[in-house]
């Protein structure tokens, strides 16, 4: 049974629907609460998966584009004049609704990219051994509602 470490990182972020029949359509935000669910079969010399320093230095910078953002579908009407009036406040999600689980997929596939590079730096002050997996990343929407990306177990994995 491998080890298992999660962190939680929390932004406010706003978004809206564009295909939803109802309110979210309109602009809402969000108190999101984000999991990094990450784990190794062995601990490191410091007997650790790895330091929770390592999630926040992996993805930081991209979730701090996310705060106090709202995020929006390239395809709506509004999307120009807004992107035009707030900047990179406006996070664009091309040809498609910015829904909970397309921002689990999102913050998923950055920082699998960015946890892997990481593991190349050799002498880091927080290293990341090749052996530690990011397993998922959770989205929560509310104090009742999340969705998550959970990574393809490779071939042969028991």
């Amino acid at each position: 049974m491998p080890y298992r470490i999660c962190k939680t990182i929390d932004i406010e972020n706003g978004h809206m629907l564009s295909k939803h029949p109802d309110a979210c359509r309109f602009p809402h935000g969000h108190t999101r609460r984000i999991e990094f669910v990450l784990e190794s079969d062995t601990l490191d010399a410091r007997d650790m998966v790895c330091d929770f320093k390592v999630i926040k230095d992996a993805v930081g910078a991209y979730l701090e584009t996310l705060d106090h953002a709202l995020c929006v579908n390239t395809a709506d009407p509004a999307y120009a004049e807004w992107r035009a009036r707030y900047g990179e406040r406006i996070v664009p999600f091309e040809n498609q609704d910015p829904t909970t689980e397309v921002l689990a997929r999102r913050i998923y596939d950055l920082a699998a990219a960015r946890l892997a590079t990481g593991a190349e730096v050799a002498g880091a002050r927080y290293p990341l051994r090749p052996v530690v997996r990011l397993i998922r990343v959770r989205v929560w929407e509310t104090a009742s509602s999340w969705a998550e990306y959970v990574r393809e177990e490779p071939p042969g994995r028991d």
